[in-house]
């Protein structure tokens, strides 16, 4: 693949990826106002760019989600989350529920029931932000997925610095889906 190739849509409106990152950091203080964690927002991060097929997300949320203090095996198995109970708490199941809503849109009904069953075990501003927060990483997905966002190794990474256009990166501490 060319460098003409690959069209970055990040940096080809810097304006708009600042307003996505804005909007990224709000939710994200939302969703710690309403007392969400950064290891719960990650889960959700990794969940959703799975079911994307977003390996430049992956990568990105799944060291976010480690440092944050999710557990190997939580990252393991997530996947299969709903038939691994002991692994996730209440919350970590409603927002993993809540993300998948967001992403894979079931049909109304299944949709309802699954949301349903997750307000049960959040605020009305957990529930809030968490939808906003898939919102995002969702947006945040199919930016980098369009704009074919290079995974690379972490050895080779070093050595190839610099050859192709890195996607902007905000800081993990206030971004929920940020980093794209």
């Amino acid at each position: 693949m060319t460098a003409r190739d690959r069209f970055f849509l990040d940096k080809s409106d810097p304006e708009s990826w600042r307003a996505l990152n804005g909007l990224a950091g709000t939710v994200a203080d939302a969703a710690e106002e309403a007392g969400i964690s950064r290891a719960v927002l990650e889960l959700v991060n990794v969940r959703i760019s799975q079911l994307n097929g977003c390996a430049y997300c992956l990568d990105l949320h799944v060291r976010y989600a480690v440092k944050a203090g999710v557990s190997s095996q939580q990252l393991a198995v997530l996947t299969a989350w709903r038939e691994a109970e002991a692994l996730y708490s209440d919350l970590e199941r409603a927002a993993l529920a809540v993300g998948e809503a967001a992403t894979v849109l079931p049909e109304e009904s299944e949709r309802t029931a699954e949301l349903a069953a997750a307000r049960e075990a959040l605020t009305d501003e957990q529930f809030s932000a968490l939808q906003w927060a898939a919102v995002t990483m969702n947006a945040f997905n199919r930016i980098s997925i369009l704009s074919r966002h290079p995974v690379r190794s972490r050895g080779a990474a070093k050595a190839a610095a610099g050859t192709a256009p890195a996607p902007a990166t905000p800081a993990p501490a206030r971004v929920p889906g940020g980093g794209a």
